[in-house]
């Protein structure tokens, strides 16, 4: 268990957003980094701990030659289809939640930031941490950042960035924004510290 009380904060943004960037930069400044997507991929690598259910629920033809979740393909089929969005998250989410759990239980720093893209629109997430911070910027900038990834298209980053909360919600439910639009990395780390610096000012008060 923890020895003292741990800032929790609830890192999100859309995708392209630079969120894992900003996560990575509070990490080497000494916070614990719980990324829910590093998790999610765990359990639907090949023998991962929801590939049974997912298997159960969608039939072998959603996993990849390797056996694990074929990601493409889920994610083409959940944006056509409600309720296998709701079934894949059925799923996966009460895993991802265990995870997360153990790993701030156990976590050896007073900071942990759960890294989650769906956090703002997720009400259980947003009850639990002390802190909402989102990483923001112009939809055109994040399109740009997705499609240099292997396998993504104009259409399918924007049909992602439309799936997920609008800019302007996001901002809305933020204790912090940070602005990750025509700025180099140098820059973001300068916004990152100077948040780092004001949050680890005091120690958190025991509860």
């Amino acid at each position: 268990m923890n020895k003292f009380p741990v800032w929790q904060i609830g890192l999100t943004g859309g995708i392209g957003s630079g969120k894992s960037t900003v996560a990575s930069q509070l990490s080497a400044h000494g916070a614990t980094w719980v990324d829910t997507d590093a998790i999610a991929r765990s359990l639907t690598a090949p023998s991962g701990g929801a590939i049974p259910a997912l298997v159960s629920h969608f039939g072998p033809d959603i996993l990849d030659p390797s056996g694990g979740l074929d990601r493409a393909a889920m994610r083409t089929r959940v944006f056509s289809d409600t309720k296998a969005k709701k079934q894949l998250e059925a799923v996966l989410h009460p895993l991802i939640r265990e995870q997360v759990e153990n790993q701030v239980a156990t976590c050896a720093t007073p900071v942990v930031v759960l890294d989650v893209p769906l956090l703002v629109e997720s009400g259980r997430w947003r009850a639990r941490v002390d802190q909402v911070w989102v990483v923001d910027c112009e939809e055109e900038t994040q399109v740009g950042r997705v499609t240099k990834r292997p396998g993504w298209t104009q259409a399918a980053a924007r049909a992602v960035i439309h799936q997920q909360a609008r800019r302007e919600y996001r901002r809305g439910a933020a204790d912090v924004v940070i602005y990750n639009d025509g700025i180099n990395l140098v820059q973001l780390a300068q916004q990152v510290e100077a948040l780092w610096t004001e949050l680890t000012k005091n120690a958190k008060p025991s509860p």
